[in-house]
């Protein structure tokens, strides 16, 4: 089969519209998060620890003096972002626990299949399957127990 034929059935099937509203729902949450980070959590996370802005702090490893992170970044100067890698870790366990959310209720929602009363049984003595009202085996003619038939 070529290519082009499993890209046509790959996409006919609905998949790659599927990926694609996966793709931008993804996107337009990663937004939603990112502004929950900046703006909600980590204002939180620094007045609790003693108002520190983590966006902020960096380590310089040049020579040059540099009042801030956007100031070394301007100069050039080769700095370590740590604050930076502090919230994209926060995001990171955001969306990871949201996902989590999102899948756990998705599969408890699933409907468990209902298990159907049975209506058969086996003879116990030539093993046959036979209908669970009946009280002889219409195989082997043994008398299984509870009505007697005439």
């Amino acid at each position: 089969m070529s290519i082009l034929k499993e890209f046509k059935e790959f996409a006919i099937k609905g998949n790659m519209l599927d990926m694609a509203v996966g793709i931008i729902i993804g996107g337009a949450f990663g937004g939603v998060v990112k502004s929950l980070v900046e703006d909600i959590f980590m204002p939180l996370i620094g007045g609790l620890m003693g108002n520190i802005d983590f966006s902020s702090k960096f380590i310089n490893l040049s020579s040059t003096e540099a009042a801030s992170l956007a100031e070394a970044k301007e100069k050039g100067l080769a700095v370590i972002g740590y604050g930076s890698l502090i919230t994209v870790v926060i995001n990171f366990l955001i969306v990871a626990w949201v996902v989590f959310m999102v899948v756990k209720a998705f599969n408890k929602m699933k409907k468990k299949p209902v298990e159907a009363d049975p209506t058969t049984k086996d003879c116990p003595f030539c093993a046959s399957s036979i209908p669970i009202k009946a009280t002889r085996c219409p195989l082997c003619t043994s008398e299984l127990g509870g009505v007697k038939t005439a």
